[in-house]
């Protein structure tokens, strides 16, 4: 980690205007997340509030006080097979990437996920010709697990996803 200090935490309700700031940035100019219009906080309070009832992890990244970035797992697919199997989410706040947050948030996810029962993590990355995504996943233990072409239409083109996958 580089300079500054870190924490990494559960996600109160106080963080979560923070973080639909954090994720309205990637809506609004990026193909990183599928989403077009930004979720509200009340919006992600509801999704907090449904992680946490399914006793997942969501978790912030505090870099010298200020909320950083953050991570969370919600359920693979809704079908009961797939009970053991999570998707994983992490966004940092713009200007404080590169610094080790990501693949502390990711990190510390996985040991969230590993005392709930999940046996699979599955990471979705939008391929935006940026390595840096699929890298932070191999860094902490991800293999590839393939591709979907063209699956995601954003900002006037088509989209490929990297299906990434971990093994708990």
């Amino acid at each position: 980690m580089r300079s500054g200090h870190v924490r990494v935490r559960p996600t109160s309700a106080d963080d979560l205007g923070p973080v639909a700031e954090i994720f309205a940035h990637y809506v609004t100019s990026s193909i990183i997340s599928f989403e077009e219009t930004p979720p509200s906080p009340d919006d992600w309070r509801d999704k907090l509030a449904h992680i946490t009832d399914l006793g997942l992890p969501f978790m912030v990244a505090e870099h010298d006080g200020e909320v950083a970035g953050y991570c969370y797992a919600t359920p693979w697919r809704p079908k009961p097979a797939y009970r053991y199997s999570v998707e994983d989410s992490v966004y940092l706040r713009p200007g404080k990437t590169g610094l080790g947050l990501g693949r502390l948030l990711l990190t510390e996810l996985l040991s969230g996920c590993a005392g709930t029962g999940v046996r699979q993590v599955i990471a979705v990355i939008a391929d935006t010709q940026d390595p840096a995504s699929v890298a932070l996943h191999r860094a902490c233990g991800f293999a590839d697990a393939g591709r979907l072409a063209a699956v995601g239409y954003k900002h006037g083109r088509w989209i490929d996803t990297i299906l990434m996958q971990r093994a708990l």
